[in-house]
């Protein structure tokens, strides 16, 4: 049997976006969880992650289709595409920086690694906020400014993270493991903002 929706076609997309920022921000909880000191058995908490990964996934293929099935649309296809997939890509990232944590056999956090992990989650609560009320904007632009500080504010966790490595690590192998999870922990950090812009372009085009 069809299922049937009470949603308007062209509401349905702000509902789908709204339930991906909440699988970026539970992804990002966990990951924040997970660098906590005291924790070492990081499977567990990499497969959560993975689950919303998966069901990440299924919503963006389910945003896919309804583009090819819609008659109407809240905004440009296009635009409706590249934001779906940008929120996707930020759960993705933090997964393979988990999954990052689990392969390479990691014992331990780091300071910088949680200080990445604080910073994902603040803005997985930015991007929830902005998505929340993107069918009627209101108060965004607060929220978008605080989403570029943000990624300032992870260049530079980056930046002393990899100093310190060079500086400190004696063993080459770590240095290696480190410098790519942080890479991986800075992608998804850069990948918030630019899903801010693909938010505030769609704004701008729309007002």
């Amino acid at each position: 049997m069809a299922r049937f929706s009470f949603l308007p076609r062209e509401d349905q997309y702000f509902s789908f976006f709204a339930q991906m920022t909440s699988y970026i921000y539970d992804a990002a909880r966990i990951l924040v969880e997970m660098q906590r000191e005291g924790v070492s058995d990081y499977v567990a908490h990499a497969q959560r992650v993975k689950s919303i990964e998966h069901a990440c996934d299924e919503l963006t293929h389910t945003v896919a289709n309804n583009l090819n099935k819609s008659f109407i649309t809240p905004f440009d296809r296009e635009d409706i595409y590249m934001l779906s997939s940008g929120l996707d890509d930020i759960v993705d990232l933090i997964d393979d920086a988990a999954r990052a944590m689990v392969m390479f056999d990691m014992r331990e956090s780091t300071p910088h690694a949680r200080n990445f992990a604080d910073v994902i989650q603040r803005m997985a609560v930015q991007l929830h906020e902005i998505v929340s009320t993107l069918a009627r904007p209101t108060g965004i632009t607060p929220r978008l400014v605080e989403i570029h500080r943000l990624e300032n504010e992870g260049d530079d966790i980056y930046h002393a993270a990899v100093a310190e490595l060079f500086r400190h690590e004696t063993n080459p192998l770590n240095v290696i493991k480190w410098k790519e999870i942080y890479e991986k922990l800075e992608a998804a950090i850069d990948r918030c903002e630019q899903v801010a812009n693909i938010i505030e372009s769609v704004i701008i085009k729309n007002a």
